[in-house]
């Protein structure tokens, strides 16, 4: 004899679970595209000169003309010493000096090279430590329109006393044509935008004491990281 519960037992129908389904994707679809037109606005298309001074200027290598940018800001007077974070262990000064012929003599007096840091995340750290060694309060931070964001975010984690300043360098390709026009482009912004979110949502789960990703830095003594390619890093 069958069970009275076993023909009374709820069945959801196909067609709502499918229903839940596709809302649920189309909501997240929705969610991802109004996010990325958000990160889209912060993005500038024009370089604009800091309207304020800074103690000192952090530039992260791995993009086109950042450092020449960083070094005229440096000349301008916009900060007392520029920190050149992320540079290859290969490089010295003198190779970075052989490529700014007009900046040459600042490279002597007003520039620190960071070899250690490998990610926006090591750069933010690294930068901390130089400004807290120098008792700098403020920091113009140079890097590419489209790392802005990622670097604004792991900066102001890594120093939420300190004033950051952004100076968003803007390449040539950028300029000379729309992003949506051109499919590298369009896969980089999107790249990046997905590096982005992974660094809100890290940045806020440590608020709550959970590490994710410890910096590779951190690691015990004697593991050595694998250090990617600057530009592969930011």
């Amino acid at each position: 004899m069958t069970s009275p519960t076993d023909d009374r037992s709820p069945k959801l129908p196909r067609g709502w679970l499918r229903a839940a389904l596709v809302s649920t994707i189309a909501f997240v679809f929705v969610g991802a595209a109004a996010g990325f037109i958000a990160f889209l606005a912060q993005l500038r298309g024009a370089e604009i000169a800091p309207d304020r001074k800074a103690d000192g200027i952090v530039v992260l290598t791995g993009g086109s003309s950042r450092v020449s940018d960083a070094m005229e800001l440096l000349a301008a007077g916009y900060g007392k010493r520029l920190l050149i974070s992320g540079v290859h262990p290969t490089s010295t000064a003198s190779d970075i000096s052989r490529t700014l012929p007009e900046n040459q003599s600042f490279m002597h007096c007003c520039v620190d090279l960071d070899r250690t840091a490998v990610s926006t995340r090591g750069n933010a750290a690294e930068a901390r430590r130089w400004a807290e060694g120098r008792g700098f309060r403020s920091l113009i931070v140079v890097t590419s329109n489209y790392h802005m964001p990622r670097a604004l975010v792991e900066f102001s984690h890594a120093m939420p006393e300190t004033t950051l300043i952004p100076f968003a360098v803007v390449g040539e390709k950028w300029r000379e044509e729309p992003w949506w026009t051109s499919a590298s482009t369009l896969r980089l912004l999107l790249s990046e935008y997905v590096k982005y979110i992974a660094a809100e949502l890290r940045v806020r789960l440590e608020d709550f004491g959970i590490d994710l990703s410890p910096e590779m830095s951190e690691q015990p003594a004697g593991v050595a990281p694998k250090r990617p390619a600057t530009a592969q890093a930011n």
